[in-house]
Order: structure tokens, then C-alpha cells, then sequence
């Protein structure tokens, strides 16, 4: 038992640790800056913000950790259990949310704020897996079918329906994409992903066309093209968190010392526009310092996926990669004005805990699977190749043994 515990530990990714334990601490410096001065924020309590970030951080980790010491096979059981929380509480964000910002993607319980779309992706992402993986057992052949596909995709199509409603765009494409990324990663047939592509295309115009978007939620999300379009909202923000970033030169103004972020001019700093105060105060440097330790995060994420011989285990990290780095570019890209301003979080940086408990969850599944891998060598079909190297080996395998008995 011992032996097979630190059989177990040695095999947890250290590098992937190490790079979400640096993100984290930086998240709680970054919130804390962005809030210090903001008395109309923080009621005059300038560590309020330091306070509360510290504390989604801690439990973030303890659910993490839990994660990891739970074998990766106990979270496919409980995966139903994860997706029907998840569909419950964006159906209860429609009938008592709260709205912010225009949309309604909050839950109230008491003193606590909960954001059920921020756990609707890992839940996604984890019951897609499960679906494949259960339909595959005991197959032959274990190349994706197209009732894999349809399965796949009614699974995944709830969650978003119900995001979209709320209406949550920036989530809703997050969902979308890393869907779409997901069937990628489980073998889907590349005609496929073309027919289903264009049938997003389709489907994302006929919203526009018939009206279910109203023309003020079609200006916000093509601010970053125009500021004009949305002067007040979202092309301010576009102009503001430029100059933000611009600020910040090479080597930044110093943690605690941006002129911008003191003086409160980026709208909902420590949350969406977490990036300005990395750009602002830690300058190009420190941004490329962020965005390298996530793209480690995302490296090691898909070398596990590549390593691991489970099929839940190895489509559920590729989606995991998926929706981080997806959600990683929106943000950043966001900030820099050469994406929509869309709300989603910057993993591992933007307060708060509902975004930061599912993010590291989503690590602790990473950290789990990484620990069971029996694979020494890095597959190098990589983690969006199907089993089909699998099913050859077993019909080599046969061949074999029927020219043996013919003998």
C-alpha cells in the first residue's frame, strides 16, 4: 500500500503543480491591487478583496487536492451527479438569479454568490467523456460512431441552451468551442467536425437574423472592433484597458503602483480585465511570465492526456486543455481589444470562487489521472487521436493466435 502511494506521487505532474501554485498566489496580489483603492468596492476595508480571494484560493486547492486523492474513476461515477448539479443550477439561475452586467448567471445562498456556468464547463467537458467511455465498452471497433457524436452533443447541447437563455454569450462560446474541441479529441471524423461547424455557423447567424440578440448585446460584442458602438459599455472598456496595458511598457510601474488601476478607470478590474493589472504593473515581461505559466498548465495538460491509457481519462483532460485554453485566449485577447469583450474569467487570475473551485478541479482531474498512468512514454499519435492504434493491436493479436492453431 505504501509503495503503491508513493508509486503514486512520484507519477503526479510537479510541473503542472508548480505552475497553478504560482498562478493562484499571483491571483491573490493581483485581486488585491485592483481593489485596495476602490473604497465605493470595498466599503473602506482595503484587504477585504485580499481576504475573500485568499479564501476561494484555499478551498479551490482543498477540493484539488481532494480530486487528486480520489481515484479518477470515482469522478466518472459521480460524473452524473456533477452534470445534473450543474443543469439544476443554471435552470435556478433562470427562475431566482440575480442579473450583473446584464445578464442573469447568479445564484444567491445567503451571503455567497454562485455562478453554476462556471461549473456547467467542467461538467460538459467530464460528461462527454463519460458518454464515449461508456458507450465504447465491450465495442470492437473503438472508433467514434455517429451515435457517439449525437450522444455527445445532446449531452452538451443542454447546459448550453440553458447559458445561452440567461443570455451569457462569452460562456455560450466557451461551451460551444470546447465542444466542438472535445469531439475533436474523442476521434471524430474530420467531415464531421466540417459539417458541424458549419452548422454552428448556421445556427449563429439565424439567432442574429431572427432577433434573439438584441442590437445593444450585438454592439457590445463587436465593441472591440468600434468603441463607438458601445461607448458607455464595452468599447469604453476596450479603450481603457489598452491604455492600461500601454502603460505598463516593458517592466511595468510596480505591483500596487498602477496609475490606471488606482484610479479605478477599467471597469470590473478584478475580474474580467484581471490581465490590465498584469500588463499595467508587471509590464510585457510579467504578462509574458502569465501567459507562459498557463501555457505550461495547457503543455502538461495534453502531455497527460497523451499518457494515460483510460479513454475517460484521456478525452476528459483534452477537454479540460480545451476550455482553459480557450477561455485563457478570449480573456487575453479581450483585454488587448482583438477579441469581443465577452465577461469570461481569466483562469487561475479573475476573482472569484465559483470560477476558481471549478478551474481547480478541473487541475485536481489533471493531477489524478497523471498519478495512474501507467504509460511511460509520451504517446506521440498525441491526445486528439482516437483508439484506433488499439484496435489494430487486438486484431494483430488474433491473427496471430488463429495462424498458431491452424499450425
Amino acid at each position: 500500500m505504501k509503495n503503491d502511494v508513493m508509486a503514486f506521487v512520484r507519477r503526479i505532474d510537479l510541473v503542472l503543480l508548480g505552475a497553478v501554485l504560482l498562478l493562484v498566489g499571483l491571483s491573490v496580489l493581483l485581486v488585491w491591487s485592483a481593489t485596495i483603492h476602490r473604497d465605493a468596492l470595498t466599503g473602506g476595508d482595503t484587504t477585504a478583496y485580499l481576504r475573500k480571494q485568499a479564501i476561494n484560493v484555499a478551498a479551490g486547492l482543498v477540493l484539488m487536492v481532494g480530486v487528486v486523492a480520489t481515484n479518477h474513476r470515482w469522478v466518472r461515477l459521480l460524473t452524473p451527479v456533477v452534470y445534473v448539479g450543474a443543469v439544476i443550477g443554471l435552470v435556478l439561475v433562470l427562475v431566482m438569479g440575480s442579473t450583473v452586467n446584464g445578464s442573469k448567471s447568479w445564484v444567491v445562498l445567503g451571503p455567497v454568490q454562485v455562478q453554476p456556468s462556471e461549473l456547467a464547463k467542467l461538467a460538459v467537458v467530464i460528461a462527454m467523456a463519460l458518454v464515449l467511455a461508456e458507450r465504447s465498452e465491450g465495442r470492437w471497433q473503438a472508433r467514434v460512431s455517429l451515435g457517439d457524436v449525437v450522444a455527445m452533443i445532446l449531452v452538451a447541447a443542454v447546459p448550453i441552451v440553458l447559458v445561452l437563455l440567461q443570455p451569457d454569450l462569452g460562456t455560450t462560446l466557451v461551451l460551444g468551442v470546447t465542444v466542438f474541441c472535445v469531439l475533436a479529441a474523442a476521434g471524430t471524423p474530420r467531415r464531421w467536425l466540417a459539417l458541424l461547424a458549419l452548422s454552428g455557423i448556421a445556427a449563429a447567424t439565424t439567432v442574429v437574423a431572427t432577433g434573439v440578440l438584441k442590437q445593444y448585446q450585438i454592439n457590445r460584442f463587436m465593441a472591440f472592433t468600434d468603441p463607438s458602438l458601445d461607448p458607455r459599455g464595452a468599447g469604453y472598456n476596450v479603450q481603457q484597458a489598452r491604455i492600461a496595458i500601454g502603460d505598463g511598457g516593458i517592466f511595468g510601474q510596480g505591483l500596487f503602483q498602477g496609475s490606471q488601476v488606482r484610479a479605478g478607470f477599467v471597469p470590473e478590474q478584478q475580474t474580467d480585465f484581471i490581465f490590465t493589472v498584469v500588463g499595467e504593473e508587471l509590464g510585457l515581461v510579467g504578462s509574458l511570465l502569465v501567459i507562459g505559466l498557463i501555457g505550461v498548465v495547457l503543455w502538461r495538460g495534453l502531455r497527460i492526456a497523451a499518457r494515460t491509457d483510460d479513454l475517460f481519462g484521456r478525452v476528459a483532460a483534452a477537454g479540460i486543455v480545451c476550455w482553459l485554453g480557450i477561455q485563457s485566449f478570449q480573456n487575453i485577447g479581450m483585454c488587448l481589444g482583438i477579441m469581443p469583450v465577452t465577461g469570461v474569467p481569466l483562469p487561475f487570475l479573475s476573482y472569484g470562487g465559483s470560477s476558481m473551485i471549478a478551474v481547480l478541479l478541473a487541475v485536481g482531474l489533471l493531477l489524478g489521472i497523471s498519478g495512474r498512468s501507467r504509460r511511460t512514454g509520451l504517446d506521440r499519435s498525441g491526445p486528439l487521436q482516437d483508439l484506433r492504434s488499439r484496435d489494430r493491436l487486438q486484431v494483430a493479436a488474433v491473427r496471430k493466435d488463429v495462424a498458431f492453431h491452424r499450425q
